[in-house]
């Protein structure tokens, strides 16, 4: 069976239970969708009827909507970037660099000459309260705050009085090239400009621009471009892959919007993927430590699932699958390293059931990749032939 269009939702975080090399990445004992569910009382009959419940205990539901399993991540890392490397179909093995403890001299030494501009910060936050501990500095004296969330990622702050945000998005463009010249293997410059007055600062979450590192080798989403299919992307997606691959991008500053974005170009005629990433699981919640968001986010996405279902053709494929955990109950606030729920829907299927266990996330780029006729990715292997 194939299909005309494929719908590809990332749950950005939503992990289903600690993967193989857990321990690893201190993440022993983790289970984002398990945990919530034991501290929440969800309501998710929606999500329950296409299997989404049964990947967290692989057991066979003869009632389910939708073909569903877990992927084991096999990329070196437990971020974004690695998650959806993967799914496209490029095997990473050289990690990136995080900088927990700050970044080193020489760093800060180029930005400060590329920008004019002295520095704050240069810490770990992951909550976001740098900006109250440092804001009234960097409005005085109109410095740039640079710190990291525990991934391999450099973000700038400034408010927007001190900084333009096009003059913030410049800077991080600059940094980003340098970065790249010397090899510095940052996954991801982050332009995080900010307004308020002292003490209520807070980010102005429409004007982040994330500056990531191109992917080293072509995907399947370069592969569908060659073969004159659309590649859209909602919410991150475009900054995740720096625009490579896709020929439509659509911002989102939440889940809500990033839906709504979908179901959108649900109604629009066009033949390949879209895919869509809901960032608000893992910005939000996860980093966050807020269990009840968390658990309120899923149950706001198990309303907006019959919309998506009901508007879909009889040729188009809805796959639901995340990038990573982020335990809202485990220690720290740092990602979590998780194997994924995976699940497939299309109208048109006769008797869907629990597939076996996808040794790679790449099995969703490889079965993609087969739906189209593509040259199959380095990693992964399709599936296309069990969905009936």
């Amino acid at each position: 069976m194939k299909f005309k269009r494929i719908f590809l939702m990332v749950l950005d975080s939503l992990g289903v239970g600690e993967a193989a090399d857990a321990q690893a990445f201190n993440s022993k004992g983790a289970n984002t969708l398990g945990h919530v569910m034991e501290k929440c009382d969800l309501f998710i009959p929606n999500l329950k009827k296409i299997g989404f419940l049964d990947t967290l205990t692989s057991i066979e539901n003869d009632n389910t909507e939708a073909y569903y399993t877990i992927a084991k991540p096999t990329n070196i890392g437990k971020d974004s970037i690695n998650g959806h490397y993967e799914i496209v179909g490029i095997k990473n093995e050289i990690p990136f660099q995080s900088f927990n403890n700050g970044f080193p001299y020489e760093i800060l030494a180029d930005i400060e000459a590329l920008t004019g501009r002295k520095i704050l910060g240069n810490k770990c936050s992951q909550d976001g309260s740098i900006i109250q501990e440092l804001g009234d500095r960097q409005v005085n004296y109109g410095a740039l705050i640079i710190y990291t969330s525990a991934d391999s990622d450099l973000q700038i702050a400034a408010h927007e009085d001190c900084i333009p945000i096009a003059t913030l998005h410049e800077y991080c463009a600059k940094i980003r090239e340098l970065a790249n010249i010397k090899n510095y293997r940052i996954a991801r410059i982050i332009a995080r400009p900010f307004t308020g007055t002292s003490g209520k600062y807070r980010f102005i979450n429409s004007g982040r621009k994330d500056f990531a590192i191109k992917p080293p080798k072509k995907t399947i989403l370069d592969r569908l471009l060659e073969k004159d299919y659309n590649v859209i992307g909602i919410g991150k997606i475009n900054d995740i892959f720096d625009g490579q691959g896709i020929n439509k991008m659509i911002k989102a500053t939440d889940n809500n919007e990033a839906v709504n974005k979908l179901i959108d170009i649900i109604d629009k005629k066009f033949t390949g993927l879209c895919i869509v990433n809901l960032n608000d699981f893992d910005a939000l919640y996860g980093h966050k430590r807020d269990v009840e968001g968390y658990g309120q986010a899923i149950e706001e996405l198990d309303v907006d699932i019959p919309i998506i279902l009901n508007k879909l053709e009889l040729d188009d494929l809805f796959i639901i699958t995340a990038d990573h955990g982020n335990d809202p109950t485990y220690e720290g606030n740092d990602h979590t390293k998780e194997n994924v729920p995976v699940i497939i829907y299309s109208r048109n299927f006769k008797k869907p059931h629990r597939l076996p266990e996808f040794e790679t996330l790449a099995d969703i780029g490889a079965t993609i990749a087969e739906n189209f006729d593509l040259e199959q990715p380095e990693i992964g292997k399709s599936i296309l032939d069990e969905l009936e």
